[in-house]
């Protein structure tokens, strides 16, 4: 039934985007832009998807001069708003705010979705990073990864991880970390990184990688302990903390990312002007701090590196989902 429901979701989506489509014309015509702007958020209203979205709305809106407003398609995993931006015309008015999950994760895990993400979108910059943190009950008495590994080696089976769903960057993280460091963990999927991380403090699950400025608070309170950060680099959140592959999981690296995507076709002028404009706004010393006060770090990238990196990580996630056996729920 789940799966009949998410087909005809996605089904009614692309009716109504395709038919959205036919009303404009297929590229921007005269000075783009000359009407609103639309950025699309595949989630509900409070992510930090959304977050993003409506901090760099205003400061878009009065470099570009035209509105900008932020508009939530959420459904399926973020298939519905995906698959909205999808079919729309690749004139540079409706654009995706996108994530890992739902981006990468999801298409591999539900590969039905009715579009080919690499084929359908043009990367016009990434945006932010929000750390993910490696984080233990205090129950299980560790203080580094190096205790963690022995605590689990000796122990096989014993321990769970916890995520906020199936198939999303916490979950496959969990994944990556017990294929890389050879452990034997169970994963303990939750609606939410709050239950997740609840339990944990209560020591109903060993560990999670939890978002770091979710995690954080409970950490310096005492109620659990971080033991490092998940990404390539340590965190500007944290700089005190390592990264996994540096405390003793050589090639475990993981990013939790928000990046702005337009329909595949859009003119490189109009993606350029994009990016230059993401650019100015981020340089606003006001945004970038009130973004680091959220726990995420701005991060811009050139369009074609974008798009190199989204090829990347699904040359990553794929064989370890296969591996995991990971699937829709």
């Amino acid at each position: 039934m789940r799966g009949m429901t998410r087909r005809a979701m996605l089904a009614a989506a692309t009716l109504g985007a395709g038919a959205s489509a036919l009303a404009r014309p297929a590229q921007a015509q005269g000075a783009w832009p000359e009407r609103t702007v639309v950025l699309v958020v595949p989630y509900a209203p409070g992510g930090s998807n959304d977050v993003v979205a409506r901090l760099l709305a205003p400061k878009l809106q009065a470099l570009l001069g035209q509105t900008i407003v932020v508009e939530n398609r959420a459904g399926a995993g973020g298939a519905i708003g995906t698959a909205q931006v999808a079919r729309s015309a690749p004139d540079g008015y409706t654009l995706l705010v996108s994530s890992a999950s739902n981006h990468v994760m999801n298409p591999l895990v539900v590969p039905d979705q009715g579009y080919d993400v690499q084929k359908a979108f043009d990367g016009v910059s990434m945006l932010v990073d929000v750390p993910l943190a490696l984080t233990v009950a205090n129950k299980l008495g560790v203080k580094d990864v190096p205790g963690l590994l022995a605590l689990l080696k000796r122990e096989p089976g014993k321990h769970s991880f916890a995520s906020s769903g199936v198939g999303g960057s916490q979950h496959l993280a969990g994944e990556l970390f017990r294929m890389r460091a050879d452990v034997d963990i169970v994963h303990v999927p939750y609606r939410g990184g709050g239950p997740a991380l609840n339990d944990l403090v209560a020591g109903q699950v060993s560990m999670g990688f939890l978002n770091l400025p979710t995690a954080l608070p409970q950490a310096e309170a005492g109620k659990v302990t971080i033991l490092a950060v998940a990404g390539e680099k340590r965190s500007a959140l944290k700089p005190d903390l390592p990264t996994v592959a540096e405390a003793g999981v050589p090639g475990f690296a993981v990013r939790s990312w928000t990046a702005l995507f337009a329909p595949h076709g859009t003119p490189p002028n109009l993606v350029g002007k994009l990016n230059a404009a993401l650019r100015a706004a981020m340089a606003d010393t006001t945004l970038q701090a009130r973004l680091r006060e959220l726990g995420v770090e701005p991060d811009l990238s050139e369009p074609q590196v974008l798009d190199a990196f989204v090829r990347d990580e699904f040359a990553l996630w794929g064989p370890v989902i296969k591996a995991a056996h990971v699937t829709a729920q």
